[in-house]
């Protein structure tokens, strides 16, 4: 039976996708995340005609012709106006974000002003109507639509939300992604390590990973080769309303790898299992009842380069999240074999040449080694039954992000 491709395997996993429902949370928990509605205005910003510059509210009228002495009567600050009018020949001393008094239609900078002894001001400079005054609802008016629903959270639209009167703010919720590592041969770092023993990396990548897309982690930690063992942490993420669970290993054909018939025994209904692509063949997608199983295969490479083909674009649309591979053009500086009936994804670093982008493979692509990965910033993708490249041949890459 032919491998599935890769494309249609990421489309029967994001398949009946939807978001996540809202949740409220407060404005300074709402960094990072998304917002499940749109945000109006419960106020006007600025509330009141306010001056931009400190100086002296005038009418302009006055200060038409010069020179032009006024009497000063008093002045406004921010957070206490002037409580009164202002008339004809009259200033009154404001500073910046201050309310502008009635009766005052410009102001005069204090650059452009001459305080003299007896009370009064003398402009030095003409200024016309209008000039340094942020009018009432300048920035927004109560009921303006101010952030759309799905927009990403960040300090400005956060200012901006906080600036029009909310406390909370309805967010989607984050998705619970459920970890499993499965391995008699796994230690967590720092424990002794015996000697036919590696230590575990596949979780903590996997799980920044996932973090980088907005999810919440739930660390099942490294479960032995049981299969009673297996099913009872695959019981735990269920009963934890994980919308996600990620087993790492133990989905091949081995006879310890246990993990696909736990699955299978606790309910799983199995979407595939194998698709055709390098690094990550044995990729397993099922469902238990809701909550959507990505079984990831053992080898670190193998794991990281499937969990940014599909896991970011699962939490991604579960988090209401919008993305986009980051698929560009580039050419080779080094050639490739043909490629047989898997997609490839090529470990390599990608940088800016003086005609585009250059994309150099790394000689090594084992799927063990976390060097190569770690130094890479793309994959280079060679579909399957692709002739051999030359040096110099264009080639797509995915950018790693």
């Amino acid at each position: 039976m032919p491998l599935l491709p890769v494309d249609e395997a990421l489309e029967r996993i994001l398949e009946g996708v939807k978001p996540l429902p809202a949740e409220m949370v407060r404005i300074n928990e709402a960094d990072g995340r998304i917002l499940a509605e749109q945000i109006k205005a419960q106020r006007t910003q600025p509330p009141f005609n306010a001056s931009a510059m400190d100086g002296f509210a005038v009418r302009a009228q006055d200060v038409a012709s010069l020179p032009a002495t006024l009497s000063l009567i008093g002045e406004s600050v921010a957070g206490r106006r002037f409580d009164g009018s202002l008339g004809a020949g009259q200033a009154v001393r404001i500073f910046t974000g201050a309310p502008v008094p009635e009766g005052a239609d410009t102001i005069l900078i204090q650059e452009n002003a001459r305080t003299l002894p007896n009370g009064q001001v003398e402009a030095v400079q003409a200024v016309e109507k209008g000039r340094h005054i942020r009018r009432a609802g300048l920035d927004f008016n109560e009921g303006d639509a101010l952030l759309d629903e799905g927009r990403l959270m960040g300090p400005p639209a956060i200012g901006l939300a906080a600036a029009a009167g909310h406390t909370r703010l309805p967010v989607t919720e984050r998705p619970l992604v459920a970890i499993l590592a499965t391995g008699d041969e796994l230690v967590l770092p720092g424990e002794p390590c015996g000697p036919d023993q590696i230590v575990a990396s596949n979780g903590f990548a996997i799980g920044a990973l996932a973090k980088a897309e907005g999810a919440r982690i739930l660390d099942l930690g490294i479960v032995r080769d049981d299969t009673a063992a297996i099913t009872t942490a695959v019981k735990r993420a269920h009963h934890a309303g994980a919308q996600v669970l990620v087993t790492l290993g133990g989905a091949s054909v081995g006879a310890r790898d246990l993990v696909r018939q736990a699955l299978l025994d606790a309910g799983l209904s199995m979407g595939f299992w194998k698709i055709a692509m390098r690094p990550g063949k044995p990729l397993m997608f099922g469902r238990l009842g809701e909550m959507r199983v990505l079984g990831l295969p053992g080898n670190p490479v193998s794991s990281l380069v499937c969990a940014h083909l599909f896991l970011r674009p699962l939490v991604a649309r579960l988090g209401r999240r919008s993305f986009t591979p980051d698929l560009r053009s580039a050419v080779l500086s080094a050639p490739l074999k043909e490629n047989d009936e898997r997609r490839d994804y090529i470990r390599a670093s990608v940088a800016a040449g003086p005609e585009g982008l250059i994309a150099t493979p790394f000689p090594v692509q084992d799927s063990s080694m976390l060097t190569t990965l770690a130094a890479a910033n793309a994959l280079i993708v060679r579909e399957p039954k692709a002739p051999a490249a030359e040096a110099g041949a264009r080639c797509r890459v995915l950018m790693l992000g």
